[in-house]
């Protein structure tokens, strides 16, 4: 069962219809929308400021979501995928959002809404950034937004609203159409 702790008095608040993992970690200041998912070895430590997360977002394998004591909180925009490895530390991100595997995300960052991260790419604190594609060390802006962008990610988030239903036992019309 996954580790969904109180500390300091505060407990996690979880929507409706999320699936967490038996072994991801949700701990003290964390509100979550409804149907989101974090997955294998996550962890959500909202020990030591808040953590504020949208609908129908996904927290992927191994990602981590923390702040800075008393300087940074954590926001997280609704239909935002989180990839795997990533940290979150401290930075506010917009909706339809992707934040590639093993990005970094420094406190007091700002991403705006329709970006990608790409993969390994690290936000520096205190960047604010405009909407586009990111990637590099530190991450620069590599391409616009477009309407195919957006679509990219919209669907990334939509695929994981299908697995966040496969491992909850709850077979969606998604599902029923690859089976048959």
């Amino acid at each position: 069962m996954a580790i969904i702790q109180e500390i300091r008095g505060i407990s996690p608040k979880i929507g409706e219809r999320c699936f967490i993992a038996e072994n991801a970690v949700v701990v003290g200041d964390v509100v979550m929308g409804d149907d989101c998912s974090i997955w294998y070895s996550a962890v959500l430590r909202g020990d030591v400021n808040s953590i504020r997360i949208g609908n129908r977002v996904n927290i992927q394998d191994g990602a981590v979501v923390h702040t800075l004591y008393g300087q940074s909180v954590s926001e997280i925009g609704n239909d935002v995928s989180v990839g795997h490895n990533a940290i979150i530390h401290g930075a506010k991100v917009g909706n339809n959002v992707l934040v590639g595997m093993g990005a970094i995300l420094m406190d007091n960052a700002v991403i705006p809404d329709n970006t990608i991260i790409a993969a390994g790419a690290v936000v520096l604190s205190n960047s604010v950034l405009e909407p586009g594609i990111y990637a590099g060390i530190p991450a620069k802006k590599v391409k616009d937004s477009d309407e195919k962008v957006i679509a990219a990610i919209r669907n990334n988030a939509q695929g994981y609203l299908t697995y966040k239903e496969w491992f909850m036992g709850d077979e969606g019309q998604e599902t029923k159409r690859l089976r048959d």
